[in-house]
């Protein structure tokens, strides 16, 4: 057992098993047309059971944050219970042809584990990696990521051939994906829960996180700064990404699902870096201007090129790129940057409250773009509105997050635990 009492094999190993799996809600625009064919209903319908997840994920971790905080074992069992149930069940009223069934099981329940599974491993990582956070929960934000380029290839296999129109040969594969799929990630959620364990000297805490106040962060200046920023961030590359394959096909290119996979990596890849980069910086906060900047200059290049129709292929994959880098950096570099400010003692539980944000993005991104679109039918509007909202979380980023940490009274109680940590990971 000695071997397995590691940063490897305790946090990294877990984290990914559980954010690999739980990632794969990002594989919808897999088979939400075979959802929609098999139960006879309209895809924009069947399409909420998308935007419910996104926002019951964001609100569970908002008011799951303190249940986190206390028992990292249980809440990792709740995350893999809730989404395996949640997976089945859909596959279940799938099967059944039920519309409201399809929006409970996958949009709430699954939603549930999301939110919950989300948020367990961060604060063991940051503990693991105590001076190298960025990099930590840049491991587990990267899984969730890389979730959709290792999963779609595996629900292309399950769900079967094809006929000329892109319909399944076997309309059966839609729900019995979703019953294998379950097993699947039951194993792998279940090692992860197994695995997950806080270096020894960090048990979970009682008195600090007994007297935290809620009202305190949601009324700093500070954590709503850094809400908004994270906000706009999610909106402006769910705006976008959602449009990925409409521009493609607008601008004539084919190669759309070779696209796809690229933009994932930058997904994964952005995680991974721009968080491990803020370990580097004397403010981590200096790492969203460096998104929000770099989004600007690649929206900017776009529009100065006479917009989308008259941009080369190159230009448009390489605007897709930045943006999904950026959409995946402005998540893993989130717990760390509220850990400097808010202190890592009661991470879970401000972590938990800043990711509501991502519940309300996940309503308002995907049907930004479709509303620019139905009013003016043109993709560079989009691109316009979208670079307002970037320089608007630039200022945010300037002006409004300022690098003085928040509870300095918790201070005190971090350096204890680091000088634990530097003890055990010494050895």
């Amino acid at each position: 057992m000695g071997r397995l009492e590691n940063k490897w094999m305790r946090a990294v190993l877990p984290a990914l098993l559980i954010h690999c799996s739980i990632g794969t809600v990002y594989c919808w625009s897999l088979f939400k047309n075979d959802i929609a064919s098999y139960i006879g209903k309209p895809i924009g319908e069947v399409e909420w059971a998308f935007s419910l997840a996104i926002f019951v994920l964001g609100m569970s971790a908002a008011f799951g944050g303190r249940f986190v905080e206390k028992d990292i074992h249980k809440s990792s069992l709740l995350a893999a219970l809730f989404f395996v149930v949640g997976m089945a069940g859909t596959g279940f009223f799938i099967y059944q042809k039920s519309l409201i069934g399809i929006y409970i099981s996958y949009g709430i329940v699954m939603g549930i584990g999301l939110g919950i599974g989300y948020l367990t491993p961060v604060k063991t990582l940051m503990l693991w990696f105590w001076k190298q956070k960025g990099l930590a929960t840049g491991f587990a934000v990267a899984g969730f990521g890389l979730a959709k380029v290792i999963a779609s290839p595996l629900m292309e296999y399950l769900l079967g051939e094809r006929n000329n129109e892109g319909m399944l040969v076997h309309t059966a594969n839609v729900y019995t994906m979703f019953y294998m799929l379950a097993g699947i990630y039951l194993v792998m959620m279940v090692i992860g829960h197994v695995l997950l364990k806080k270096p020894a000297g960090f048990e979970e805490e009682n008195v600090q996180s007994q007297s935290f106040s809620y009202k305190k962060v949601l009324t700093n200046k500070t954590f709503i700064g850094i809400w908004l920023m994270f906000y706009i961030n999610i909106t402006c590359g769910l705006a976008l990404i959602s449009q990925e394959k409409g521009i493609l096909a607008f601008i004539g290119f084919g190669a759309i699902g070779l696209v796809s996979s690229l933009t994932a990596v930058f997904n994964a890849g952005g995680r991974l870096m721009f968080s491990s980069l803020g370990d580097r910086l004397q403010d981590r906060n200096t790492v969203y201007k460096m998104i929000f900047i770099s989004s600007i200059a690649a929206l900017f290049a776009t529009i100065v090129l006479d917009g989308i129709q008259q941009s080369s292929a190159i230009l448009i994959i390489l605007l897709l790129c930045v943006v999904n880098a950026g959409y995946g950096g402005g998540f893993s570099s989130l717990p760390p940057l509220l850990s400097d400010r808010f202190s890592l003692n009661s991470i879970s539980t401000v972590h938990g409250l800043a990711l509501s944000a991502w519940a309300i993005a996940g309503l308002s991104g995907n049907q930004l773009s479709a509303l620019i679109l139905e009013k003016t039918h043109s993709y560079d509007v989009v691109l316009y509105v979208i670079m307002a909202l970037f320089t608007v979380a630039t200022f945010i980023s300037m002006f409004v997050v300022k690098p003085d940490k928040v509870f300095l009274e918790s201070e005190e109680v971090d350096r204890g635990k680091e000088m634990v940590a530097s003890k055990v990971f010494s050895k």
